[in-house]
């Protein structure tokens, strides 16, 4: 992700070629494992705003589901490096990961319902699993944010390296060297049906999409960008 003037804020554009390129990966063989990286200082700064202001219900979310989807199927290992901003997609992306590192200075957040949203990327699911029910009520409802040490504590990151992104690329290159077809059954069992998944990241977006053109979303667009103005 690398959009810096926009602190890698994901509009159409890009989950199109995020979803290009997962579902690349899956499909070439020669390709052992996927590596997400941000921009120095910045993951992601989550969705772009003004994709959300201006929602079309005609065309939904077709890329944002595109990419979920790439990556609910995805059966190669997913590592990703964090450096700074994690926020909204940036936060719930690190779910799908097998692996995820993390910068001292990152920091994780997911302000949906400051938006009138709903969490997402499945999220709902996975975060419960992950963290357990209280701390990701308290991530994906009130919206309070994780240090990079307490994204450890959760079990969202696996460790905090000054140098995560290359810690990312090792663990990337070690899992490419590993047998591919032991690697993915090895995945396969560990991740389990990935049914449920598929079925809680398709519900949140129908919701998702619902609540995009509701009037608490609207106020909370409206007042975002009237404070961006000022």
């Amino acid at each position: 992700m690398n959009r810096p003037e926009k602190k890698n804020a994901l509009n159409r554009a890009m989950y199109q070629v995020l979803a290009e390129g997962v579902e690349a990966a899956q499909a070439d063989e020669a390709v052992r494992c996927v590596l997400l990286l941000g921009s120095e200082g910045c993951f992601s700064s989550g969705n772009d705003l003004t994709d959300f202001a201006d929602f079309d219900e005609a065309a939904g979310l077709s890329e944002v589901q595109r990419f979920l989807r790439a990556l609910v199927r995805l059966e190669k290992p997913l590592i990703a490096g964090v450096d700074g901003l994690a926020v909204g997609i940036g936060t719930t992306v690190l779910f799908h990961c097998d692996l995820a590192y993390a910068t001292p200075r990152s920091s994780f957040r997911t302000p949906f319902l400051d938006l009138g949203l709903v969490p997402e990327a499945g999220s709902s699911l996975l975060a419960p699993r992950t963290m357990g029910y209280q701390r990701a009520f308290s991530l994906l409802v009130m919206g309070d944010p994780l240090s990079a040490d307490t994204a450890v504590e959760a079990g969202l990151i696996l460790a905090v390296s000054d140098h995560a992104e290359e810690e990312a690329r090792q663990a990337a290159v070690r899992l490419a060297a590993k047998p591919p077809e032991a690697l993915r059954l090895a995945r396969r069992l560990m991740r389990g049906d990935t049914a449920p998944l598929a079925e809680r990241v398709d519900a949140e977006s129908a919701t998702f999409a619902e609540r995009l053109t509701s009037a608490e979303a609207r106020a909370a667009f409206a007042a975002f960008f009237g404070r961006r103005v000022r």
